[in-house]
């Protein structure tokens, strides 16, 4: 490949992960006075033993590939070679939104304790982002992180909403990374890239994460009571329709990998549901006939909005509105299905034993 071309290929890399909408991930601010605020007392011991796990650094070595994620995009199975591409850009931006969010926390709170696990979640997230962005530069498509972090539009989220989302991000990434890792154990023929050999230690970076603000939320108990259980239930539910309706946009990925999407799907709903049980008051019932209905009428509505967004014409903006509007009806719909209710547990300190 020749430098004109791998720098073309980089920019419509970089171009790819400013892209806005609603399955990318975004850029965020917050109120670092309420962080500041914050007291981590009622769970010293625990929360000093995994800062200290932190410091510790157990994967410092592990993301450093060699020559083995240099290779033609050739060597990616033809079906699932754009797909695999999508999802490399998509994890490298998530990762490196939780670097700047957690940098710009530990810059700007005078909270210690809050400082403290900030600095260390920033060091592990531009850790995978780099990390991800080497397979990427593998093909000569690596993204530019200086020019996406100053191109890329930033959103204010309250705390409460920051804890609730990047506990289930982390948790459910987790769900999602060791999943992937146990089916390619069983079948090491579906390894069709390196660094899916990576993804145990990786995964249990984002449990170590989800941990943290666990014993955040636990610490501050007023965050899991009254009106709140109903924005939790909002994110949980939020997380898992998004998920579903973007792996289902990425069915020959999960193919080559010898996955059912929605197997995979319901698989991981249910690992990060056993997980979020040590800190949410409630989970959803994802069994739920009603539930399930409604995240395939999600799928449906958004490859719906996808073919008129593709095809254009007079009245696309229109019917996109429609779609949006049927697609905001049916997650309503499916907020009213009945949570269970989950009792916490004295300590909540979990391990990662999937």
């Amino acid at each position: 490949m020749t430098t004109k071309l791998k720098q073309r290929s980089s920019d419509q890399s970089t171009e790819k992960a400013k892209e806005h909408a609603i399955l990318d991930p975004q850029f965020y601010t917050t109120d670092y006075d309420a962080l500041d605020r914050l007291d981590m007392s009622p769970v010293r011991k625990e929360w000093d033993q995994l800062m200290s796990e932190f410091e510790r650094d157990s994967n410092i070595d592990h993301f450093d590939p060699g020559a083995e994620f240099e290779r033609p995009l050739e060597s990616i199975p033809e079906a699932a070679r754009e797909e695999f591409l999508q999802f490399l850009i998509s994890s490298l931006t998530s990762e490196f939104s939780g670097c700047i969010l957690y940098s710009n926390i530990r810059k700007n709170v005078k909270n210690p304790d809050i400082a403290r696990l900030m600095g260390y979640m920033a060091r592990d997230e531009s850790r995978h982002a780099n990390f991800i962005n080497r397979a990427l530069k593998g093909f000569g498509m690596g993204v530019d992180l200086s020019r996406l972090s100053k191109e890329k539009k930033y959103k204010y989220f309250k705390p409460k909403y920051i804890y609730y989302a990047t506990y289930l991000s982390e948790k459910i990434g987790y769900a999602r990374y060791i999943t992937i890792f146990r089916q390619l154990e069983r079948n090491p023929e579906n390894r069709f890239h390196p660094i899916y050999e990576y993804f145990e230690q990786w995964c249990n970076d984002e449990f170590r994460h989800g941990e943290a603000f666990a014993l955040l939320m636990h610490a501050n108990p007023k965050l899991l009571k009254g009106y709140n259980k109903l924005w939790i239930k909002f994110f949980v539910q939020a997380v898992y329709a998004t998920m579903y309706v973007r792996d289902h946009k990425r069915l020959n990925l999960h193919a080559a990998l010898g996955l059912n999407t929605t197997e995979y799907d319901y698989k991981v709903f249910q690992i990060t549901s056993a997980c979020a049980e040590q800190i949410f008051p409630l989970s959803l019932d994802i069994d739920h006939p009603a539930f399930r209905a409604g995240l395939e009428r999600l799928r449906r509505i958004s490859d719906a909005g996808d073919a008129v967004k593709k095809k254009g014409g007079l009245f696309g903006g229109t019917r996109r509105a429609l779609y949006m509007i049927m697609g905001a009806a049916t997650f309503a719909r499916m907020y009213l299905i009945p949570s269970k209710r989950n009792e916490l547990q004295a300590e909540v300190r979990m391990a990662p034993a999937w």
